[in-house]
């Protein structure tokens, strides 16, 4: 059986709240949504295409040499976004799996990316994710920091049973930070932007647990360390740190 083609999509959007235009903003001499594209090409599963409201950021990325495409501005999530782009890109439904990486990981490694594909073959996983174990104390009862709850079903993977802001589980034992990349089974996605906000999503702020909640199955691929997420000046400035050279 030959194994399903695979789509990588970056959201990308100009209206964050807390660094306006980031996707644009400049990181060691390249826009921080080109960092992105090339590891997602350096990834080397499938096409790449950036999904984007914005002229500017489509202009940006195929002056880079990679393929953008033009999404509404009212989308809510960025899952609404990359069904869009899937929808536009492949309508032929080619594509049976699209990776969802988000515009903001500038450090995320491309053999990560890979990782996420990993839960897909089992054909009862619906979606795949990733998380890394925490190693620093302050993250434990950060709420910013996501923990996924899982039960171990092989080595360095978890079958997620829930997701929170809380520390949990409670004990001894490691906790996982939750990476926000995920790899949907094309039928998985259609379904879930069908699908309204659910009950603990709302309350957790946490759109996976909407997944959860209708009973769909999300597994998690452990990796060893979580990419920089890129949402206020001082993480701005810590990317280009990592990203010049520095550390």
């Amino acid at each position: 059986m030959s194994q399903p083609q695979v789509l990588i999509v970056i959201p990308a959007r100009m209206a964050a709240t807390r660094l306006p235009g980031k996707p644009l903003v400049d990181i060691a001499g390249t826009p921080m949504v080109v960092h992105v594209l090339r590891r997602a090409q350096a990834a080397g599963v499938g096409p790449v295409v950036v999904a984007t409201d914005s002229e500017a950021i489509f202009a940006c990325v195929e002056k880079a040499g990679g393929r953008a495409a033009m999404t509404r501005a009212d989308h809510v999530s960025g899952s609404d976004r990359i069904f869009e782009a899937l929808a536009g890109v492949d309508p032929d439904g080619r594509c049976g799996i699209v990776v969802n990486v988000q515009g903001d990981l500038p450090t995320v490694a491309a053999t990560d990316i890979r990782a996420a594909l990993a839960p897909l073959a089992d054909p009862a996983v619906d979606i795949a994710t990733l998380a890394a174990a925490i190693v620093r104390p302050q993250e434990r009862d950060n709420p910013n920091v996501v923990k996924v709850v899982g039960s171990e079903v092989a080595p360095r993977r978890l079958r997620a049973l829930y997701f929170t802001r809380a520390t949990a589980p409670f004990g001894d034992g490691p906790l996982y930070h939750h990476i926000g990349l995920y790899a949907y089974r094309r039928a998985a996605l259609a379904r879930f932007v069908k699908l309204a906000p659910s009950p603990l999503e709302l309350r957790e702020k946490l759109e996976q647990l909407r997944a959860l909640e209708a009973g769909m199955r999300i597994d998690v691929a452990i990796v060893d360390s979580v990419p920089l997420g890129v949402d206020t000046p001082e993480d701005l400035a810590r990317a280009r740190a990592l990203l010049s050279g520095g550390r």
